[in-house]
């Protein structure tokens, strides 16, 4: 209690100018203090929360790769530098799963070729699990689609649900596989269920097709898609049946091969037939089995193996290049989770 007995009179000046002084303080207060709390909500709301998690080694993003991710979404033509894309997955439709949808609304916004690297249908590639799973699906693609035979496809016999959903795409004369130009590329499709094609060595009938075709090509550049990987971090690792395919590529100059399978995403560095790194004449493999399949996840690191993505399904995007060609994993969130360029041999 204040020991002045005079009742309050009006305020002085300074006291008002001091009132007034405070309250400006106040007010700036308050200003800072709401703007900071927006940018703190702004950054959180656009923060990547859901970025694939990837292990291994993963390239600095260069001006390439942010091109690639931008021509992606809605590109009404192949790329942006007009030459030609192949994207696609294996390890694709499941009834079960909600998947293979997400997967095919990828392929929508990408214009080009698809590609399938095996196990298009599940459970076991009957005329049903075409009908019902693929063609609600990725079976919007078809007129487009390039395919490749897998395990599953191959449960129903004599391939009869592949060969009667693809026709004549399936491959020529009852052979599942086949080839085909792309631009300056050639590309070599060809089917690892050795048992029921008379055997994957250079003297089966596919051995002796593929020798014949690869002699036979100009191409600069040359791809090849199978659904079994030669090399493999994943649940069922290295495959040693597919070594002749490997063998007559690596004589013949190959540069990529795309596989499925293995229900995750994985690139290795180029390797000669027997796993050893060769940079200058190696052969550049990619795991694509994230189609929509149920995923698996690595319980070995293989050699060279230069990135993993385990849990997250997509489609790989490859723009073929005169002399080059580039990368783009696509995950179904929309993420680039791993891209990339080299150049041919």
């Amino acid at each position: 209690m204040s020991d002045d007995p005079r009742p309050p009179g009006p305020p002085g000046p300074r006291s008002i100018a001091r009132t007034v002084a405070l309250g400006a303080v106040a007010f700036s207060a308050t200003l800072i203090l709401l703007f900071g709390f927006t940018s703190l909500v702004s950054r959180s709301a656009g923060g990547p929360a859901n970025t694939p998690r990837a292990t291994g080694t993963q390239p600095e993003p260069t001006a390439t790769s942010q091109a690639i991710a931008t021509a992606t979404a809605g590109s009404a033509s192949p790329s942006a530098s007009g030459d030609p894309v192949l994207v696609g997955a294996g390890d694709i439709a499941d009834c079960a799963l909600d998947s293979g949808a997400a997967t095919a609304a990828l392929l929508d916004t990408i214009g080009g070729t698809v590609f399938t690297a095996g196990d298009n249908a599940y459970p076991s590639g009957s005329a049903a699990d075409f009908g019902n799973c693929y063609a609600p699906t990725w079976g919007r693609h078809l007129e487009r689609t390039k395919p490749a035979a897998g395990n599953h496809d191959w449960e129903t016999k004599g391939l009869a649900g592949y060969r009667g959903y693809f026709g004549e795409q399936a491959g020529p004369d009852g052979a599942s596989w086949y080839s085909y130009d792309l631009g300056a590329w050639h590309v070599i499709v060809l089917d690892s269920d050795c048992t029921f094609v008379g055997g994957c060595l250079p003297g089966s009938p596919q051995g002796k097709w593929l020798e014949a075709d690869l002699k036979a090509s100009r191409a600069e550049c040359t791809l090849a898609i199978w659904h079994h990987p030669r090399f493999s971090s994943g649940e069922h690792g290295n495959d040693a049946s597919v070594w002749p395919f490997w063998d007559t590529l690596y004589r013949r100059g190959a540069d990529v091969v795309v596989n499925g399978h293995d229900h995750d995403y994985e690139r290795f560095g180029p390797q000669d037939p027997a796993g050893r790194e060769d940079k200058a004449a190696g052969i550049r493999e990619f795991v694509v089995g994230t189609g929509g399949a149920v995923m698996r996840d690595f319980p070995t690191v293989a050699a060279h193996s230069e990135i993993r993505i385990p849990n997250t399904f997509g489609v790989i995007r490859l723009v073929l290049h005169p002399t080059s060609y580039d990368w783009s994993f696509i995950a179904t969130t929309g993420d680039v989770a791993d891209s990339g360029s080299a150049p041919c041999h």
